[in-house]
Formats: C-alpha cells, structure tokens, sequence
C-alpha cells in the first residue's frame, strides 16, 4: 500500500507579502511571489524577484551584492512572516504577526551573510529561493534570542547562479 504526499507548500499570500514589504521604498521591492513549503524540520521559500532598475547605481547589467542582500532580506521576511502565520517555524511557536511587525525592522539582525557568484544573475527577472536549516534559542547573560542558519540561492532563465548562506539574530524577544 502506498500513501499519497500531500502538499503542504503556502502559495502566495497577496496581502501579507505587500505589508512585509511596506517598509521598502516602493523601487525597492523586489519580491513579487513566494511559495513557502514545510518540511520535517526546515521550512523554505521559492520566490520569483524582478529589478526593473538598480536603486543605488547606474545599470550593471547584473544582479549584485546589494540586490542580493536586498532580496535576501525580503523572502526571509516574508518567509518568517508566513510562518508565524501558519505555525511553521520552530522557535517561533510563540510569535504572533504582532510579535514579528514589532520585531521586523529593529531586531532580526543579519550577523553573517556570505555569497558567491557562480555566473551573471539578470536581475529583470529572476528565482530564488531559501531555507531555515536551524533555529536554536540561546540565552547568554540571561537575554534570550534566536540564532538561525539560513541557505539561499537565485538564478534565472540563462543559467545565471549565485548562492550563499546567512547567520540571523532575533534579539529582544521574550
């Protein structure tokens, strides 16, 4: 007998994508559509992003670590944001989407962000995609955070790739 996989990926939700990325400047944001899958122990995003025109520079005519970051920053959010909603990330079992808006903006610090750049990304349209691979509470001198481990990568129709990892703090939570 076999048993049927059942889909449990989120498809976009309109509504709280555009308040994740309300506080971006409206040129700034890149994010157009995620898809978020759980999984036994790690949750993930696959996003579709597109640049119309760098926000900080004459065209490159790639995507680059700026736009990488920036990206970044958007599907994480996101990515956090529905899983607060739907119950999906562990170490936010707690969190309302009251908790993440107060904590959004002033206390999920990226601590570490790494990419490489395998070959050209075009930034007028392309994928990504990330993952928590782990989520531990730590609390030294008795003031509790999150640290999490994230992976991600973006690539595009022309074989363009750029892949990296992340290391998140959320600080000041209860």
């Amino acid at each position: 007998m076999t048993t049927a996989s059942v889909d449990r990926s989120c498809t976009t939700d309109t509504e709280l994508l555009e308040r994740v990325l309300a506080p971006y400047k409206a040129h700034c944001t890149y994010l157009k559509s995620a898809v978020v899958t759980p999984g036994a122990e790690r949750v993930s995003a696959r996003c579709e992003f597109a640049i119309p025109e760098s926000c900080y520079i004459d065209d490159t005519g790639h995507l680059n670590s700026v736009e990488v970051n920036i990206a970044y920053n958007q599907m994480m959010y996101y990515l956090v944001a529905k899983s607060v909603r739907e119950g999906l990330l562990a170490g936010f079992e707690d969190w309302t989407l009251d908790d993440f808006w107060r904590h959004q903006l002033p206390d999920i610090l990226i601590a570490r962000f790494a990419a490489t750049f395998r070959r050209p990304v075009n930034p007028r349209s392309f994928s990504g995609e990330m993952e928590f691979l782990s989520v531990t509470r730590r609390e030294p001198a008795g003031r509790p955070f999150l640290h999490a481990e994230t992976s991600y990568r973006y690539w595009d129709a022309d074989g363009g790739r750029c892949d990296g990892e992340a290391t998140l703090a959320f600080v000041n939570i209860p």
